[in-house]
């Protein structure tokens, strides 16, 4: 009788505000970046709440680690889906999970201009530390996960030579796409046979109005910024385009985030090296982050504006890829050869953020033998001693705090 209860819970739809107070509660508690997230996921509802059986969220998981964007949020909004009954659902869903690290990065934001003086420049040296230890466990565990073999290795490495020795955002795109290609050709052995389905409340009718909405918001925004000139049109560009290439997890965001707005003058270097590490303090996704560039640009739009606009855009593409390919998944995963493309474009990520590690993580950072060595320290925390992350950024801006003084 009770596994029948729990079947039916499990097939039982909420409300929108149902879905919204309980990723709420996520949005708020849920530290350590997305491996994590999915954790906190699977014991609320899954395991506690019952919204969707085991079999399916591991479903589910697998898509949004095969598509480009921030795959925890992209579980979010699906699960909000389904629970919602619709469209509304998930982005309940997303816009709980969403809004808590999103307010605390634009209250920083906003607050900047307050932190000045020896204290200030060393908290905020403190926190361009924490990305250098970041970034490296990024990289670190990356490699151990998505380069277990020798032909995925090769990869990674054409892809960090193919980034170092070009240095613009186009080596990045090229890097991800002849990884895929490398995939095709090393990695089809590896290919498994899937078992299951994956059902949700999205047609093919709206997945496929899903995918054109992608396709478009990728080609017209830099068709009519080249145009025009409208500088809204460009920023929401720099930011959609970079969140519609992210593959691999939230970090990955940081070398296309550097390349769109930092190259560009948009954003000063050390307020984004700032924001990132702050950024590692904070629940929720990473890529919230975006928030923070968009309030301290440097010309319009910025402010609440910015932070708006650069919020939507980054989020969008993943939401939009999630909800186009849902009913098209069963189909895709089974295929031997996109198994393989995915595992080389998730190899060619590891070399790219390990060169982003180098620039501009390491070289805008390191700038000691002391900064090596707190950098360092930071590393080993997170990797050795598994202390999360908000603590590590603590002890590192108070490590920079302390180094200004002296």
């Amino acid at each position: 009788m009770s596994a029948v209860s729990d079947v039916e819970k499990a097939n039982a739809t909420g409300s929108p505000f149902e879905v919204f107070r309980v990723f709420l509660k996520l949005g708020l508690t849920s530290f350590g970046g997305p491996i994590a997230h999915l954790g906190y996921f699977h014991n609320e509802l899954v395991v506690r709440r019952r919204w969707i059986d085991e079999e399916t969220y591991v479903q589910l998981v697998a898509l949004c680690q095969f598509l480009p964007g921030p795959a925890s949020s992209q579980v979010g909004f699906s699960l909000g889906l389904l629970r919602g009954n619709g469209l509304l659902g998930g982005l309940a869903a997303w816009a709980a999970f969403t809004l808590p690290s999103a307010l605390i990065l634009l209250a920083f934001a906003l607050g900047a201009n307050a932190f000045t003086g020896p204290m200030a420049e060393g908290f905020i040296h403190g926190l361009k530390l924490v990305a250098v230890a970041v970034v490296a466990q990024a990289v670190w565990g990356m490699a151990q996960s998505l380069t277990p073999d020798r032909r995925r290795a090769a990869i990674a490495l054409c892809a960090l030579f193919l980034v170092v020795l070009l240095n613009n955002s186009f080596a990045q795109i090229a890097a991800i796409a002849l990884g895929a290609v490398g995939g095709l050709w090393l990695c089809r052995d590896d290919s498994k046979t899937v078992q299951g389905a994956l059902r949700f409340p999205v047609s093919r009718r709206s997945g496929a109005i899903g995918l054109a909405l992608f396709a478009g918001f990728l080609v017209v925004p830099p068709v009519i910024a080249a145009a025009t000139g409208d500088p809204a049109v460009g920023f929401f560009d720099a930011f959609f385009r970079s969140g519609a290439l992210v593959f691999g997890g939230g970090h990955v965001v940081l070398p296309l985030l550097q390349n769109a707005v930092v190259a560009p003058g948009l954003v000063h270097n050390q307020d984004f090296l700032a924001g990132y590490g702050l950024a590692q303090a904070v629940p929720g996704p990473l890529f919230t982050f975006a928030a923070y560039l968009g309030a301290v640009a440097v010309q319009w739009p910025n402010g609440i504006a910015g932070a708006v606009l650069a919020l939507v855009a980054i989020f969008l593409p993943g939401l939009l890829l999630v909800y186009g390919t849902l009913p098209y998944w069963d189909d895709l995963r089974s295929k031997p050869g996109a198994q393989a493309a995915m595992k080389g474009a998730n190899a060619a990520v590891v070399g790219i953020l390990a060169a982003a590690l180098y620039n501009p993580v390491w070289t805008s950072a390191v700038l000691s033998p002391r900064d090596f060595a707190i950098a360092a320290a930071g590393f080993l925390l997170l990797t050795v001693w598994k202390l999360p992350s908000w603590s590590v950024v603590g002890l590192l801006a108070l490590a920079g705090l302390i180094a200004s003084v002296l």
